[in-house]
């Protein structure tokens, strides 16, 4: 034990111009580059398939468009008198 001790005690702290990061490091800087890039593309993906769902009333909610499931708007599909 008094060996390991000694040991650290005589190891000199290299200089800051010294340590380097190297390929390795770059290489991990840019993957972890990537990897948040993915994820938010993944987050964006996630959270339009969920409004388009709150959109549609999946949630318990009224769909975007006013209409309720079941009822049917004939005024848009049959022509007024004036327009034969």
């Amino acid at each position: 034990m008094l060996d390991l001790l000694i040991v650290l005690a005589a190891d000199p702290t290299p200089e800051p111009t010294e340590v380097k990061a190297g390929p390795l490091g770059f290489a991990i800087w840019i993957f972890m580059i990537l990897a948040v890039v993915v994820l938010a593309f993944s987050l964006v993906k996630q959270l339009r398939k969920a409004q388009a769902a709150k959109d549609a009333g999946l949630y318990g909610d009224q769909p975007a468009d006013g209409s309720t499931e079941g009822s049917v708007d004939d005024s848009a599909s049959t022509p007024n008198r004036d327009e034969r």
